[in-house]
């Protein structure tokens, strides 16, 4: 039985910018990637250890994505030694409220992971009164 207080009319369809940043950013590690670059342009290896778990070929995919999206520009430096470095783009620095936003939201609302989240796969205790 449909539910006769349910005005179908009044159900929105998810916004379509959020949808597009959500394809984007809401890819793993896309949002660490992109928060790492806001600080400062960074080479390859440097990004690498600025997130932790990421594989060199995840990271390098992510990288493209955020280039074709125009977030992100790759820059070889001419050696010796051969180096590549990345900068965000004026579209992907204009990213930094968002992500600071973000971050904000995270301390207050979401809580922390456990040291090694793949370890325990059960909620923290709480303390019962």
């Amino acid at each position: 039985m449909a539910d006769e207080n349910h005005d179908s009319a009044a159900c929105k369809r998810v916004d379509d910018g959020i949808t597009r940043v959500f394809q984007l950013l809401g890819k793993r590690w896309s949002g660490p990637i992109v928060a790492v670059l806001v600080e400062q342009p960074a080479y390859f290896s440097d990004l690498r250890r600025a997130v932790p778990g990421i594989s060199e070929r995840m990271l390098s995919d992510r990288l493209a994505e955020l280039g074709a999206a125009g977030l992100v520009l790759r820059e070889v430096d001419e050696g010796p030694p051969l180096r590549v470095s990345y900068r965000l783009t004026t579209a992907g620095a204009a990213l930094e409220p968002a992500l600071r936003e973000l971050a904000e939201w995270a301390k207050v609302h979401l809580p922390e992971a456990s040291a090694c989240p793949e370890t325990s796969l059960e909620p923290p205790s709480r303390t019962r009164i």
